[in-house]
């Protein structure tokens, strides 16, 4: 077996790999931003408020996301800070686009979690912590918007902990909100980081801090807010939990902090934080076992997403993939596991949204994107170890909305046609077809409606087509597991469709639920999947 090269050790040890989730407005797009900044990769924040003038989020590209002002797709963003290589995975907050992000946790090493302080946990929140729970993925949290009015910090710990079912252990404790924000107190160093509201955009501007008792401290913070603090510090610290490293890296304990990504407060101090308490990239799950980054010295990674015409000079598909061990040099060539061949990866690059620049090397916990001729799809793994392993496949979510989708002119049909299997591809929409009719029929399903809109208008702008599309009542999709099933003998319920997806695979629609098990009862053996697999 070839012997791991200590350069190549060393660079995976400076990988962090992470996740930024939340809920719409929360402040995660402006707090990626802040983040960008400490690591100069670019020198004034777009703030998001901008959105709807010519100045847009760095990690927002497509068109349709810069005219409605929200995250369509997931962005790669990678920068240097202290010695790190640091890759965020930024995310949409948006639940109709809920299936990118679950794919992107399937990226991650650590997820941070984004709260707004007068909202507490909302819904779309609750949704994504899930899937960092079946992973067992490190959470961090930080409670964004101290410079508005707050909810009670208390109540604030009490949400997650109870929505989300992890405990909770805050590393600074913030003194007062809104217009009476004075900073956050640091439980380890017992010292007040003051918050000052000058730092727009930049990063610069003094980060003061003073000990707690420093007799200045009167100056500073008013006598009541002091003795708040005093007494929140003594009811935390009798029955809050106290740091664990061990739960934090299981996913047993959220660490907490408190600030303003708007106002550049407490970000800085939350990314010093979070670096040294995560950890460098983990060991994955394969068909033969683990493979652990510092011990597997073969290139291998897996394809999470996939993403067409991100450069409209070039109509090019991009997929990208989480480095998982070893060296990646540009131009090498590769086994395709699911593909059963070797294949070269060309064009590899690293993104700043849709700013791009080609790479000649990456390594394990790195994201890359490389030229996708159209032979790859999500889950895919690609190695060159001689012991040949496939990395354990990302589950397909059941589509809850349906629609029948054709284009308006007749003659526009092989454009029509590509488009749709492009973009069904990026695992944004899924493709049915009439059971006995071919391509003539088209059916799509989406998780969430806005994706019907986004098909829309990347089909009209980006292939020049235009659509049509009249919604079906279907609600429930089921996968036929049944190797032998003979699809005309089925007998169902009056509600149900019979389609098939791109892989020829046997489906069910059904209007209601009930319908799944009647047809279960009519057809003996039948056996039925909520997941494509």
């Amino acid at each position: 077996m070839p012997q791991m090269n200590n350069e190549i050790k060393n660079e995976i040890k400076k990988r962090r790999t992470f996740a930024i989730i939340s809920h719409p407005d929360a402040g995660k797009t402006t707090l990626t931003e802040k983040f960008l900044l400490y690591g100069g990769a670019i020198n004034t924040a777009g703030s998001v408020k901008g959105k709807a003038t010519s100045k847009h989020a760095v990690s927002d590209w497509m068109e349709i996301e810069k005219e409605r002002g929200i995250s369509v797709t997931s962005s790669v963003l990678q920068f240097n800070y202290d010695g790190y290589c640091i890759n965020i995975l930024d995310t949409p907050g948006h639940q109709d686009f809920s299936e990118d992000t679950y794919r992107t946790l399937m990226a991650a090493d650590s997820a941070v979690m984004v709260i707004d302080a007068s909202k507490g946990v909302e819904a779309q929140t609750r949704k994504l912590f899930k899937v960092c729970t079946m992973r067992h993925i490190p959470i961090f949290t930080f409670i964004n918007k101290m410079d508005r009015e707050a909810m009670d910090t208390f109540e604030l710990l009490d949400d997650i902990e109870q929505e989300l079912g992890i405990a909770t252990c805050p590393v600074n404790w913030p003194i007062g909100s809104g217009k009476n924000f004075k900073g956050v107190y640091d439980r380890a160093e017992k010292e007040v980081e003051l918050f000052s509201d000058t730092k727009k955009g930049t990063t610069q501007g003094e980060v003061r801090k003073v000990k707690f008792n420093d007799p200045e401290i009167a100056w500073l913070i008013e006598d009541s807010q002091r003795v708040q603090l005093e007494e929140e510090m003594e009811l935390q610290d009798g029955a809050g939990a106290e740091f664990d490293q061990e739960l934090v890296s299981r996913g047993e304990l959220s660490p907490v902090f408190f600030g303003s990504a708007l106002t550049n407060f407490g970000v800085e101090t939350f990314l010093q934080h979070f670096l040294k308490m995560t950890s460098s990239p983990l060991p994955r799950n394969a068909d033969k076992g683990e493979i652990d980054p510092m011990e597997e010295p073969d290139f291998s990674a897996f394809v999470f997403k996939i993403q067409a015409n991100m450069n409209k000079a070039h109509r090019d598909r991009i997929a990208f993939m989480r480095i998982c061990s070893g060296e990646f040099e540009a131009g090498m060539e590769v086994y395709h596991m699911q593909g059963g061949r070797k294949v070269r990866l060309s064009q590899p690059q690293q993104m700043m949204a849709s700013e791009r620049k080609i790479i000649d090397k990456a390594y394990g916990g790195d994201i890359i994107g490389v030229f996708d001729p159209g032979i790859f799809s999500i889950g895919d793994t690609l190695t060159t170890s001689a012991k040949r392993f496939a990395y354990e496949g990302i589950p397909t979510f059941a589509p809850e909305h349906f629609a029948r989708v054709r284009q308006v002119d007749t003659m526009k049909r092989k454009q029509f046609i590509k488009g749709i299997s492009q973009i069904a591809q990026e695992g944004a929409i899924q493709i049915f077809q009439e059971y006995n009719t071919g391509m003539e029929e088209i059916i799509v399903g989406v998780v969430g409606v806005l994706q019907f809109d986004v098909l829309k208008y990347r089909l009209e702008n980006e292939y020049n087509v235009e659509i049509r599309m009249d919604s079906l009542p279907y609600e429930y999709i089921r996968w036929i597991e049944n190797e032998d099933i003979d699809m005309a003998k089925l007998t169902g319920t009056s509600d149900m469709k019979k389609v098939k997806d791109l892989r020829d695979r046997p489906l069910l629609l059904f209007v209601n639920e009930w319908s799944i098990r009647m047809t279960q009862e009519r057809n003996e053996g039948l056996v039925l999947s909520e997941f494509g697999r």
